[in-house]
Protein backbone atom coordinates (compact mmCIF):
# COMPACT_ATOMS: atom_id res chain seq x y z
CA UNK A 1 0.00 0.00 0.00
CA UNK A 2 1.47 3.31 -1.02
CA UNK A 3 1.51 6.24 1.35
CA UNK A 4 0.83 9.69 -0.01
CA UNK A 5 3.35 12.37 0.83
CA UNK A 6 0.80 15.12 0.26
CA UNK A 7 -0.20 17.14 3.27
CA UNK A 8 -3.80 16.66 4.38
CA UNK A 9 -6.24 19.35 3.36
CA UNK A 10 -6.93 21.81 6.17
CA UNK A 11 -10.34 21.38 7.78
CA UNK A 12 -13.03 23.78 6.66
CA UNK A 13 -14.13 25.95 9.56
CA UNK A 14 -17.85 26.18 10.25
CA UNK A 15 -17.90 29.94 9.69
CA UNK A 16 -16.46 29.44 6.21
CA UNK A 17 -19.38 27.21 5.27
CA UNK A 18 -21.72 30.19 5.54
CA UNK A 19 -23.16 30.97 2.09
CA UNK A 20 -21.95 33.97 0.11
CA UNK A 21 -23.99 37.13 -0.37
CA UNK A 22 -24.96 35.90 -3.84
CA UNK A 23 -26.55 32.75 -2.42
CA UNK A 24 -28.26 34.60 0.43
CA UNK A 25 -29.85 37.11 -1.94
CA UNK A 26 -30.97 34.49 -4.43
CA UNK A 27 -32.54 32.44 -1.62
CA UNK A 28 -34.41 35.57 -0.48
CA UNK A 29 -35.73 36.01 -4.02
CA UNK A 30 -37.03 32.42 -3.90
CA UNK A 31 -38.59 33.00 -0.45
CA UNK A 32 -40.39 36.14 -1.64
CA UNK A 33 -41.61 34.30 -4.73
CA UNK A 34 -42.98 31.54 -2.49
CA UNK A 35 -44.81 34.14 -0.39
CA UNK A 36 -46.63 35.40 -3.49
CA UNK A 37 -48.32 31.98 -3.59
CA UNK A 38 -49.34 32.19 0.08
CA UNK A 39 -50.11 35.84 0.87
CA UNK A 40 -53.17 37.47 -0.68
CA UNK A 41 -52.37 40.00 -3.40
CA UNK A 42 -53.49 43.51 -2.55
CA UNK A 43 -52.99 47.16 -3.30
CA UNK A 44 -53.80 50.61 -2.00
CA UNK A 45 -55.26 53.21 -4.31
CA UNK A 46 -52.70 55.80 -5.34
CA UNK A 47 -53.31 59.53 -5.68
CA UNK A 48 -51.01 62.38 -6.75
CA UNK A 49 -49.24 64.03 -3.83
CA UNK A 50 -48.04 67.53 -4.72
CA UNK A 51 -45.65 67.77 -1.79
CA UNK A 52 -43.95 64.51 -2.76
CA UNK A 53 -44.17 65.05 -6.50
CA UNK A 54 -45.40 61.48 -7.06
CA UNK A 55 -48.34 59.16 -6.38
CA UNK A 56 -48.76 58.01 -2.78
CA UNK A 57 -50.99 55.35 -1.14
CA UNK A 58 -54.38 56.55 0.12
CA UNK A 59 -55.24 55.44 3.69
CA UNK A 60 -58.24 53.15 4.00
CA UNK A 61 -58.25 52.09 0.35
CA UNK A 62 -56.51 48.73 0.59
CA UNK A 63 -58.25 46.01 -1.36
CA UNK A 64 -57.37 42.55 -2.54
CA UNK A 65 -56.62 42.14 -6.22
CA UNK A 66 -56.06 39.26 -8.58
CA UNK A 67 -53.17 37.11 -7.44
CA UNK A 68 -49.89 37.29 -9.35
CA UNK A 69 -47.84 34.34 -8.05
CA UNK A 70 -44.24 34.36 -9.17
CA UNK A 71 -42.86 31.16 -10.66
CA UNK A 72 -39.50 29.79 -11.68
CA UNK A 73 -39.19 32.00 -14.77
CA UNK A 74 -40.05 35.08 -12.68
CA UNK A 75 -37.38 34.14 -10.14
CA UNK A 76 -34.76 33.87 -12.90
CA UNK A 77 -35.90 37.16 -14.45
CA UNK A 78 -35.90 39.06 -11.13
CA UNK A 79 -32.10 39.72 -10.98
CA UNK A 80 -32.21 40.87 -14.61
CA UNK A 81 -35.08 43.25 -13.88
CA UNK A 82 -33.17 44.28 -10.75
CA UNK A 83 -30.61 45.86 -13.07
CA UNK A 84 -33.05 47.22 -15.62
CA UNK A 85 -36.71 46.59 -16.39
CA UNK A 86 -37.32 47.49 -20.04
CA UNK A 87 -41.10 47.36 -19.53
CA UNK A 88 -41.45 49.60 -16.50
CA UNK A 89 -38.19 51.28 -15.55
CA UNK A 90 -38.03 52.34 -11.92
CA UNK A 91 -35.11 53.02 -9.61
CA UNK A 92 -33.29 49.85 -10.57
CA UNK A 93 -29.66 48.99 -9.95
CA UNK A 94 -28.09 49.65 -13.35
CA UNK A 95 -27.07 53.20 -12.47
CA UNK A 96 -25.50 52.21 -9.14
CA UNK A 97 -23.76 49.19 -10.68
CA UNK A 98 -22.32 51.27 -13.52
CA UNK A 99 -21.16 53.85 -10.98
CA UNK A 100 -19.33 51.10 -9.07
CA UNK A 101 -17.60 49.82 -12.22
CA UNK A 102 -16.41 53.29 -13.19
CA UNK A 103 -15.13 53.88 -9.64
CA UNK A 104 -13.18 50.64 -10.03
CA UNK A 105 -11.68 51.87 -13.28
CA UNK A 106 -10.84 55.22 -11.70
CA UNK A 107 -9.09 53.55 -8.76
CA UNK A 108 -7.24 51.22 -11.12
CA UNK A 109 -5.79 54.21 -12.97
CA UNK A 110 -4.82 56.02 -9.75
CA UNK A 111 -3.17 52.88 -8.36
CA UNK A 112 -1.21 52.46 -11.59
CA UNK A 113 0.51 55.80 -10.92
CA UNK A 114 1.81 54.57 -7.53
CA UNK A 115 0.59 57.77 -5.86
CA UNK A 116 -1.86 56.07 -3.47
CA UNK A 117 0.60 53.57 -1.99
CA UNK A 118 3.33 56.15 -1.58
CA UNK A 119 0.87 58.62 -0.09
CA UNK A 120 -0.33 56.06 2.46
CA UNK A 121 3.23 55.36 3.58
CA UNK A 122 3.96 59.06 4.02
CA UNK A 123 0.69 59.57 5.95
CA UNK A 124 1.40 56.65 8.30
CA UNK A 125 4.82 58.05 9.12
CA UNK A 126 3.29 61.41 10.06
CA UNK A 127 0.47 59.82 12.09
CA UNK A 128 2.76 57.48 14.01
CA UNK A 129 1.18 56.99 17.44
CA UNK A 130 -1.94 59.00 16.61
CA UNK A 131 -3.63 56.69 14.11
CA UNK A 132 -6.65 55.99 16.33
CA UNK A 133 -7.88 59.59 16.11
CA UNK A 134 -8.59 59.05 12.43
CA UNK A 135 -11.59 56.97 13.47
CA UNK A 136 -13.74 59.60 15.28
CA UNK A 137 -12.73 62.29 12.78
CA UNK A 138 -13.71 60.22 9.73
CA UNK A 139 -16.90 58.93 11.37
CA UNK A 140 -17.89 62.50 12.15
CA UNK A 141 -17.48 63.46 8.49
CA UNK A 142 -19.52 60.49 7.27
CA UNK A 143 -22.20 61.12 9.91
CA UNK A 144 -22.41 64.73 8.72
CA UNK A 145 -23.02 63.45 5.20
CA UNK A 146 -25.66 61.01 6.41
CA UNK A 147 -27.63 63.51 8.47
CA UNK A 148 -27.59 66.30 5.88
CA UNK A 149 -28.06 64.67 2.49
CA UNK A 150 -28.49 60.97 3.23
CA UNK A 151 -25.01 59.87 2.20
CA UNK A 152 -25.38 56.23 1.12
CA UNK A 153 -24.45 55.09 -2.39
CA UNK A 154 -21.80 57.81 -2.46
CA UNK A 155 -19.91 56.00 0.30
CA UNK A 156 -19.05 53.18 -2.13
CA UNK A 157 -16.37 55.45 -3.58
CA UNK A 158 -14.56 55.74 -0.23
CA UNK A 159 -13.96 52.10 0.73
CA UNK A 160 -10.99 51.53 -1.54
CA UNK A 161 -9.52 54.82 -0.30
CA UNK A 162 -9.92 54.38 3.48
CA UNK A 163 -9.42 50.63 3.98
CA UNK A 164 -5.75 50.63 2.84
CA UNK A 165 -5.08 53.45 5.31
CA UNK A 166 -6.66 51.48 8.16
CA UNK A 167 -4.72 48.31 7.30
CA UNK A 168 -1.46 50.24 7.06
CA UNK A 169 -2.20 51.75 10.49
CA UNK A 170 -2.31 48.27 12.02
CA UNK A 171 -6.07 47.74 11.98
CA UNK A 172 -8.04 45.52 9.59
CA UNK A 173 -10.37 45.81 6.59
CA UNK A 174 -13.40 45.48 8.86
CA UNK A 175 -12.36 48.62 10.74
CA UNK A 176 -12.34 50.60 7.50
CA UNK A 177 -15.76 49.23 6.53
CA UNK A 178 -17.16 50.08 9.98
CA UNK A 179 -15.85 53.66 9.90
CA UNK A 180 -17.68 54.32 6.63
CA UNK A 181 -20.83 52.23 7.02
CA UNK A 182 -21.47 52.97 10.68
CA UNK A 183 -20.40 56.59 10.29
CA UNK A 184 -22.85 57.35 7.51
CA UNK A 185 -25.40 55.00 9.08
CA UNK A 186 -25.63 56.87 12.39
CA UNK A 187 -26.05 60.05 10.35
CA UNK A 188 -29.13 58.53 8.71
CA UNK A 189 -30.42 57.29 12.08
CA UNK A 190 -30.18 60.87 13.36
CA UNK A 191 -31.25 62.54 10.12
CA UNK A 192 -31.88 66.27 10.50
CA UNK A 193 -32.26 67.83 7.04
CA UNK A 194 -31.79 64.65 5.00
CA UNK A 195 -34.06 65.20 1.96
CA UNK A 196 -34.39 61.46 1.23
CA UNK A 197 -35.48 60.56 4.76
CA UNK A 198 -36.67 63.37 7.01
CA UNK A 199 -37.98 65.74 4.34
CA UNK A 200 -39.88 63.17 2.25
CA UNK A 201 -41.28 61.37 5.31
CA UNK A 202 -42.37 64.66 6.87
CA UNK A 203 -44.08 65.75 3.66
CA UNK A 204 -45.85 62.41 3.44
CA UNK A 205 -46.96 62.82 7.07
CA UNK A 206 -48.23 66.35 6.38
CA UNK A 207 -45.84 68.21 8.70
CA UNK A 208 -42.80 70.50 8.37
CA UNK A 209 -39.50 68.61 8.45
CA UNK A 210 -38.23 70.92 11.22
CA UNK A 211 -40.72 69.46 13.70
CA UNK A 212 -38.94 67.11 16.08
CA UNK A 213 -35.49 68.50 15.25
CA UNK A 214 -34.18 68.69 18.88
CA UNK A 215 -34.96 65.00 19.45
CA UNK A 216 -33.23 64.00 16.21
CA UNK A 217 -30.14 66.01 17.10
CA UNK A 218 -29.98 64.24 20.48
CA UNK A 219 -30.33 60.84 18.77
CA UNK A 220 -27.61 61.81 16.28
CA UNK A 221 -25.15 62.76 19.02
CA UNK A 222 -25.85 59.65 21.09
CA UNK A 223 -25.67 57.30 18.08
CA UNK A 224 -22.37 58.80 16.90
CA UNK A 225 -20.82 58.49 20.37
CA UNK A 226 -21.93 54.85 20.75
CA UNK A 227 -20.63 53.92 17.29
CA UNK A 228 -17.27 55.70 17.72
CA UNK A 229 -16.55 54.10 21.09
CA UNK A 230 -17.47 50.68 19.72
CA UNK A 231 -15.28 50.95 16.62
CA UNK A 232 -12.32 52.45 18.48
CA UNK A 233 -12.36 49.66 21.08
CA UNK A 234 -12.46 47.00 18.37
CA UNK A 235 -9.71 48.70 16.34
CA UNK A 236 -7.43 48.97 19.36
CA UNK A 237 -7.90 45.27 20.17
CA UNK A 238 -6.93 44.39 16.61
CA UNK A 239 -3.90 46.66 16.66
CA UNK A 240 -2.62 45.07 19.88
CA UNK A 241 -3.52 41.52 18.86
CA UNK A 242 -4.14 40.91 15.12
CA UNK A 243 -5.61 37.49 15.94
CA UNK A 244 -8.51 39.30 17.64
CA UNK A 245 -9.70 40.51 14.23
CA UNK A 246 -12.96 38.97 13.02
CA UNK A 247 -11.28 38.68 9.62
CA UNK A 248 -7.89 37.58 10.99
CA UNK A 249 -7.69 34.61 8.63
CA UNK A 250 -8.02 36.99 5.68
CA UNK A 251 -5.36 39.43 6.86
CA UNK A 252 -2.59 38.38 4.46
CA UNK A 253 -4.93 38.28 1.47
CA UNK A 254 -6.40 41.70 2.35
CA UNK A 255 -2.95 43.25 2.78
CA UNK A 256 -1.93 41.86 -0.58
CA UNK A 257 -5.10 43.23 -2.18
CA UNK A 258 -5.29 46.67 -0.57
CA UNK A 259 -1.57 47.36 -0.15
CA UNK A 260 -0.25 46.28 -3.53
CA UNK A 261 3.43 47.00 -4.08
CA UNK A 262 3.71 48.43 -0.58
CA UNK A 263 7.29 47.25 -0.09
CA UNK A 264 8.43 49.28 -3.07
CA UNK A 265 6.97 52.47 -1.62
CA UNK A 266 8.06 52.25 2.00
CA UNK A 267 11.15 54.37 1.47
CA UNK A 268 9.92 56.26 -1.58
CA UNK A 269 9.18 59.96 -1.55
CA UNK A 270 6.20 61.49 -3.28
CA UNK A 271 7.25 62.95 -6.59
CA UNK A 272 5.83 66.27 -7.73
CA UNK A 273 3.65 64.47 -10.28
CA UNK A 274 2.30 62.10 -7.60
CA UNK A 275 1.49 65.04 -5.35
CA UNK A 276 -0.55 66.59 -8.16
CA UNK A 277 -2.32 63.25 -8.67
CA UNK A 278 -3.24 63.03 -4.98
CA UNK A 279 -4.59 66.59 -5.08
CA UNK A 280 -6.71 65.68 -8.13
CA UNK A 281 -7.78 62.48 -6.37
CA UNK A 282 -9.01 64.37 -3.29
CA UNK A 283 -10.58 67.10 -5.42
CA UNK A 284 -12.65 64.48 -7.27
CA UNK A 285 -14.35 63.42 -4.04
CA UNK A 286 -14.83 67.03 -2.96
CA UNK A 287 -16.50 67.83 -6.29
CA UNK A 288 -18.71 64.74 -5.94
CA UNK A 289 -19.94 65.85 -2.50
CA UNK A 290 -20.55 69.40 -3.80
CA UNK A 291 -22.47 68.12 -6.80
CA UNK A 292 -24.68 65.75 -4.80
CA UNK A 293 -25.40 68.16 -1.96
CA UNK A 294 -26.00 71.37 -3.95
CA UNK A 295 -26.39 70.60 -7.65
CA UNK A 296 -28.76 67.65 -7.61
CA UNK A 297 -26.22 65.20 -9.05
CA UNK A 298 -26.90 61.49 -8.96
CA UNK A 299 -25.34 58.37 -10.44
CA UNK A 300 -24.97 59.55 -14.04
CA UNK A 301 -23.22 62.78 -13.11
CA UNK A 302 -21.02 61.09 -10.51
CA UNK A 303 -20.04 58.38 -13.00
CA UNK A 304 -19.11 61.03 -15.55
CA UNK A 305 -17.05 62.85 -12.91
CA UNK A 306 -14.97 59.77 -12.06
CA UNK A 307 -14.52 58.91 -15.73
CA UNK A 308 -13.23 62.42 -16.42
CA UNK A 309 -10.99 62.30 -13.35
CA UNK A 310 -9.52 58.97 -14.49
CA UNK A 311 -8.64 60.48 -17.87
CA UNK A 312 -7.06 63.57 -16.30
CA UNK A 313 -5.05 61.56 -13.75
CA UNK A 314 -3.95 59.08 -16.39
CA UNK A 315 -2.71 61.99 -18.51
CA UNK A 316 -0.89 63.65 -15.62
CA UNK A 317 0.71 60.33 -14.70
CA UNK A 318 1.90 59.77 -18.28
CA UNK A 319 0.57 56.21 -18.25
CA UNK A 320 0.17 55.95 -22.00
CA UNK A 321 -2.93 54.78 -23.89
CA UNK A 322 -2.56 51.00 -23.47
CA UNK A 323 -1.46 51.03 -19.80
CA UNK A 324 -4.30 53.47 -19.07
CA UNK A 325 -7.02 51.32 -20.65
CA UNK A 326 -5.57 48.17 -19.09
CA UNK A 327 -5.52 49.76 -15.64
CA UNK A 328 -9.07 51.08 -16.06
CA UNK A 329 -10.51 47.74 -17.24
CA UNK A 330 -8.64 45.76 -14.59
CA UNK A 331 -9.91 48.13 -11.90
CA UNK A 332 -13.48 47.76 -13.14
CA UNK A 333 -13.08 43.97 -13.16
CA UNK A 334 -12.05 44.08 -9.49
CA UNK A 335 -15.50 45.50 -8.63
CA UNK A 336 -17.54 43.44 -11.09
CA UNK A 337 -18.75 41.16 -8.28
CA UNK A 338 -19.95 44.22 -6.37
CA UNK A 339 -21.98 45.40 -9.36
CA UNK A 340 -23.57 41.96 -9.75
CA UNK A 341 -24.57 41.66 -6.10
CA UNK A 342 -26.27 45.08 -6.21
CA UNK A 343 -28.56 44.00 -9.05
CA UNK A 344 -29.30 40.73 -7.30
CA UNK A 345 -30.38 42.59 -4.15
CA UNK A 346 -32.79 44.73 -6.15
CA UNK A 347 -34.37 41.57 -7.59
CA UNK A 348 -36.03 40.86 -4.21
CA UNK A 349 -38.06 44.09 -4.41
CA UNK A 350 -38.96 43.29 -8.03
CA UNK A 351 -40.50 39.96 -7.00
CA UNK A 352 -42.50 41.59 -4.18
CA UNK A 353 -43.87 44.35 -6.40
CA UNK A 354 -44.74 42.05 -9.30
CA UNK A 355 -46.32 39.55 -6.92
CA UNK A 356 -48.49 42.33 -5.44
CA UNK A 357 -47.59 41.55 -1.82
CA UNK A 358 -45.78 44.77 -0.82
CA UNK A 359 -49.01 46.61 0.03
CA UNK A 360 -50.40 43.46 1.65
CA UNK A 361 -47.49 43.36 4.11
CA UNK A 362 -47.93 47.08 4.84
CA UNK A 363 -51.68 46.59 5.44
CA UNK A 364 -50.99 43.73 7.87
CA UNK A 365 -48.67 45.92 9.93
CA UNK A 366 -51.22 48.73 9.83
CA UNK A 367 -53.76 46.46 11.52
CA UNK A 368 -51.20 45.20 14.06
CA UNK A 369 -50.29 48.59 15.54
CA UNK A 370 -53.77 50.18 15.36
CA UNK A 371 -55.27 50.72 18.82
CA UNK A 372 -52.03 50.49 20.80
CA UNK A 373 -51.20 52.85 23.69
CA UNK A 374 -48.95 55.81 22.94
CA UNK A 375 -45.65 54.25 24.14
CA UNK A 376 -46.50 50.87 22.65
CA UNK A 377 -47.55 52.52 19.40
CA UNK A 378 -44.36 54.51 18.81
CA UNK A 379 -42.22 51.46 19.55
CA UNK A 380 -44.50 49.26 17.46
CA UNK A 381 -44.17 51.74 14.60
CA UNK A 382 -40.40 51.66 15.04
CA UNK A 383 -40.47 47.85 14.75
CA UNK A 384 -42.81 47.89 11.74
CA UNK A 385 -40.68 50.37 9.82
CA UNK A 386 -37.61 48.31 10.65
CA UNK A 387 -39.12 45.19 9.09
CA UNK A 388 -40.50 47.10 6.11
CA UNK A 389 -37.10 48.69 5.43
CA UNK A 390 -35.64 45.19 5.18
CA UNK A 391 -38.11 44.48 2.38
CA UNK A 392 -38.06 48.01 0.84
CA UNK A 393 -34.50 49.27 1.42
CA UNK A 394 -35.02 52.58 -0.41
CA UNK A 395 -35.41 55.34 2.20
CA UNK A 396 -37.44 57.63 -0.02
CA UNK A 397 -39.41 54.71 -1.47
CA UNK A 398 -40.42 53.44 1.96
CA UNK A 399 -41.30 56.97 3.11
CA UNK A 400 -43.71 57.38 0.19
CA UNK A 401 -45.12 53.88 0.71
CA UNK A 402 -45.59 53.82 4.49
CA UNK A 403 -45.93 57.34 5.87
CA UNK A 404 -49.26 58.25 4.18
CA UNK A 405 -50.72 55.11 5.77
CA UNK A 406 -49.01 54.90 9.17
CA UNK A 407 -48.60 58.56 10.12
CA UNK A 408 -52.38 59.26 10.37
CA UNK A 409 -52.65 56.36 12.84
CA UNK A 410 -50.48 58.43 15.20
CA UNK A 411 -53.37 60.85 15.70
CA UNK A 412 -55.54 58.08 17.14
CA UNK A 413 -52.72 56.87 19.38
CA UNK A 414 -52.08 60.37 20.72
CA UNK A 415 -48.57 60.45 19.26
CA UNK A 416 -47.27 63.44 17.33
CA UNK A 417 -46.62 62.86 13.65
CA UNK A 418 -43.10 64.20 14.11
CA UNK A 419 -42.44 61.19 16.37
CA UNK A 420 -43.81 58.91 13.66
CA UNK A 421 -41.27 60.41 11.25
CA UNK A 422 -38.48 60.02 13.81
CA UNK A 423 -39.48 56.38 14.41
CA UNK A 424 -39.38 55.83 10.65
CA UNK A 425 -35.95 57.33 10.07
CA UNK A 426 -34.28 55.71 13.08
CA UNK A 427 -35.69 52.28 12.18
CA UNK A 428 -34.63 52.37 8.54
CA UNK A 429 -31.22 53.74 9.55
CA UNK A 430 -30.63 50.77 11.85
CA UNK A 431 -31.99 48.12 9.48
CA UNK A 432 -29.95 49.47 6.59
CA UNK A 433 -26.78 48.68 8.49
CA UNK A 434 -27.39 44.96 7.99
CA UNK A 435 -30.09 44.47 5.33
CA UNK A 436 -28.75 42.17 2.57
CA UNK A 437 -31.40 43.71 0.32
CA UNK A 438 -29.64 47.08 0.58
CA UNK A 439 -27.11 47.72 -2.19
CA UNK A 440 -24.96 49.94 0.04
CA UNK A 441 -24.46 47.12 2.57
CA UNK A 442 -23.74 44.28 0.15
CA UNK A 443 -21.71 46.59 -2.09
CA UNK A 444 -19.60 48.04 0.72
CA UNK A 445 -18.89 44.63 2.21
CA UNK A 446 -17.92 43.26 -1.19
CA UNK A 447 -15.49 46.11 -1.83
CA UNK A 448 -14.07 45.73 1.68
CA UNK A 449 -13.77 41.94 1.23
CA UNK A 450 -15.71 41.35 4.46
CA UNK A 451 -18.07 38.34 4.33
CA UNK A 452 -21.65 39.20 5.28
CA UNK A 453 -21.79 36.80 8.24
CA UNK A 454 -18.55 38.27 9.63
CA UNK A 455 -20.15 41.72 9.46
CA UNK A 456 -23.13 40.41 11.47
CA UNK A 457 -20.74 38.94 14.06
CA UNK A 458 -19.09 42.34 14.40
CA UNK A 459 -22.08 44.66 14.40
CA UNK A 460 -24.76 42.93 16.47
CA UNK A 461 -23.68 44.39 19.87
CA UNK A 462 -23.67 47.99 18.65
CA UNK A 463 -26.86 47.35 16.68
CA UNK A 464 -28.55 46.26 19.91
CA UNK A 465 -27.26 49.34 21.74
CA UNK A 466 -28.48 51.67 18.98
CA UNK A 467 -31.90 50.00 18.94
CA UNK A 468 -32.35 50.30 22.70
CA UNK A 469 -31.14 53.90 22.60
CA UNK A 470 -33.64 54.86 19.87
CA UNK A 471 -36.52 53.12 21.67
CA UNK A 472 -35.59 54.90 24.90
CA UNK A 473 -35.55 58.32 23.20
CA UNK A 474 -38.89 57.65 21.44
CA UNK A 475 -40.55 56.43 24.64
CA UNK A 476 -39.24 59.39 26.65
CA UNK A 477 -40.50 61.83 24.00
CA UNK A 478 -44.00 60.36 24.23
CA UNK A 479 -44.06 60.43 28.04
CA UNK A 480 -42.72 63.97 28.22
Amino acid sequence: MSVSNEAPSPPVELRDRFPTAYTILFVLIIVMAALTWVLPAGQYDRAPNEALGKDAPVPGTYQTVEAAPQGLVDVLLAPIAGFYDPVEYVANAIDVSLFVLIIGGFLGVVNATGAINTGIERAMLRLKGREKWMIPAMMLLFAAGGTTYGMAEETLAFYALLIPVMIAAGYDALTGVAVIMLGAGVGVIGSTINPFSTAIASNAAGIAFTQGMPLRLAILAAAWLIAVVFVMRYAERVRKDPSASIVADMRAANEAHFLKDRAATRSALLSGRQQIILILFAATFAVMIWGVSSQGWWMAEMSALFLAAAIVIGSVGWLGEKPFTTAFVDGACDLLGVALVIGLARGIVVIMDRGMITDTILHSFEGWIAGMSDVAYVNGLFAVEGVLSFLVPSTSGLAVLSMPILAPLSDFAGVGRDLAVTAFQTAIGITNLIAPTYAVVVGGLAIGRVPYHRWLMFIWPVLLLLTLMCMAFLSAAVLL
